[in-house]
C-alpha cells in the first residue's frame, strides 16, 4: 500500500505519478447511524422569490450577509460518513416512504456544523429508487419549527396540488407515478425555495427504465450540492447564497466536504462501476469527472452515449446544471486511485472531491 502523503487537487495534470493520501476505503452497505443535538434555527428571510409551494410568511431577513465563513471549531462533533453506495430498487410495484422533516445540527465539514432542514434527517435526504411506472406515496411529517413543502422533479403534477404547504405538527402525503426513467431531484418548495435547498432539503430519486438497468459490479450515488455558511450551528446564509456571483463557502458531494477523500470509494479493478450523480445546486453547475479513466456509457437528461459505439465515442466530464442528473460507466484498468472531481477546481478545492480506489490503490504493487 502506498504510503499516506498529501493529496494534489491538480494532480490530474501533472505529468509526474501523483502522491495521493487515502485512508482505509469505506465499507458498502452500511450507514452509520445520525446523531446530533438541536439548537433554535435563527430567523429565516423572506424575499419576494417565486415558492415553488404555497408561499408562508417567513420571519424577517438578517440585517447584511455574512462576510465570511466562521472559523472552525476544534470542538465540532466529527462528520458522519454518508455511504455512498446506491440502494437497491424498492420491491414490488407500489411503495410508501416515510419521509419526517427534521430539524438537525449536522457537521459539514470539519470543524463546521450548521443546523439543518432536512427530509428524513439526512442531507441530502433518502435516495428513492424504483422502476417505470412505480406508484410512490410519500408520507410527510412535519416535526420541524417552520413550514415546508416537496417537489419531485420525477412527478407531474400541478404546482397548487401537491406541492403545498405542511405547517409544523401536520402530516400529508404526496403520490407520483414514476413515468420516465431518469435522474430526479427532489426538494423543498416553500419561500423561499432557495433557502430551503441551500440548508439542506433535497434528494434523489432514480427511475430505472423497463427491464431495469444491467448488473454491474459496483454503484453508487453522488449529490453535489454548496454550503453558504452562517454562524456556528445556524441555518445556511440566505443573504450569501443569493448573491448573483455567489461564492459557496463548500461544494460537496453527499453533503459533507472532502468525506470521500478522506474515506475513498473501493472499486474493483477492472470491474463496471455505475455512477448515478445529481447537482441540486442550488446555484452551481458541475462538471463530473474521474481522473484516469473514460466514461464509455453515459445517460445524460434522457440523452444516451452508447457503449461500444460504431465510431469509438466516449465522455470524459459530464456537465450538469441545478436540477439536471446522469447515470454514468467506466472501468478502472488498473489499481490505484482515481480522484473524481466537478472539474471546476476552485470547488474541487473547496471539498468537491473524493478517490475511487482499485484494488490496493497501488498500481506499481
Amino acid at each position: 500500500m502506498a504510503a499516506v502523503i498529501a493529496l494534489a487537487a491538480g494532480a490530474c495534470a501533472s505529468n509526474d505519478r501523483p502522491a495521493w493520501s487515502f485512508a482505509a476505503p469505506q465499507t458498502p452497505n452500511t450507514v452509520p447511524a445520525a446523531a446530533a443535538t438541536s439548537v433554535p434555527a435563527t430567523a429565516a428571510p423572506a424575499p419576494s422569490d417565486m415558492a415553488m409551494g404555497q408561499a408562508t410568511a417567513a420571519p424577517a431577513a438578517p440585517a447584511a450577509a455574512t462576510a465570511s465563513a466562521p472559523k472552525a471549531d476544534p470542538n465540532a462533533p466529527a462528520y458522519i460518513l454518508r455511504d455512498a453506495t446506491a440502494p437497491a430498487v424498492l420491491p414490488g410495484t407500489e411503495h410508501d416512504v416515510d419521509f419526517p422533516i427534521v430539524e438537525k445540527d449536522i457537521t459539514v465539514a470539519a470543524g463546521f456544523v450548521v443546523h439543518t432542514w432536512t427530509f428524513g434527517g439526512t442531507v441530502p435526504g433518502p435516495t428513492i429508487r424504483v422502476h417505470l411506472g412505480d406508484i410512490v406515496h410519500i408520507h410527510l411529517k412535519n416535526e420541524g419549527q417552520m413550514s415546508h413543502s416537496i417537489d419531485f422533479h420525477a412527478s407531474q403534477t400541478a404546482m397548487n396540488h401537491q406541492m403545498v404547504e405542511i405547517k409544523p405538527g401536520e402530516t400529508f402525503t404526496y403520490t407520483f407515478t414514476a413515468d420516465y426513467a431518469g435522474v430526479w431531484m427532489y426538494h423543498c418548495g416553500t419561500a423561499p425555495a432557495l433557502l430551503h435547498i441551500a440548508n439542506g432539503m433535497f434528494g434523489m430519486v432514480i427511475v430505472e427504465p423497463k427491464g431495469g438497468l444491467p448488473k454491474v459490479d459496483n454503484e453508487f450515488a453522488f449529490v453535489q450540492s454548496e454550503w453558504y455558511l452562517g454562524a456556528q450551528g445556524q441555518p445556511s446564509d440566505y443573504a450569501k447564497a443569493n448573491q448573483t456571483a455567489p461564492a459557496p463557502d463548500f461544494v460537496v458531494f453527499n453533503g459533507i466536504a472532502n468525506q470521500y477523500k478522506d474515506n475513498p470509494v473501493a472499486v474493483k479493478t477492472g470491474g463496471r462501476t455505475r455512477v448515478f450523480v445529481l447537482d441540486v445546486g442550488p446555484n452551481e453547475d458541475s462538471s463530473f469527472h474521474v481522473v484516469g479513466t473514460i466514461f464509455d456509457h453515459v445517460i445524460k437528461e434522457g440523452i444516451e452515449l452508447q457503449r461500444g459505439n460504431a465510431s469509438g465515442w466516449g465522455s470524459q466530464a459530464v456537465d450538469l446544471s441545478p436540477a439536471q442528473g446522469a447515470i454514468i460507466e467506466f472501468t478502472p484498468t488498473e489499481d490505484g486511485m482515481f480522484p473524481f472531481v466537478t472539474h471546476a477546481f476552485n470547488f474541487a478545492t473547496h471539498g468537491a472531491i473524493g478517490i475511487f480506489l482499485a484494488g490496493d490503490g497501488d498500481p506499481l504493487n
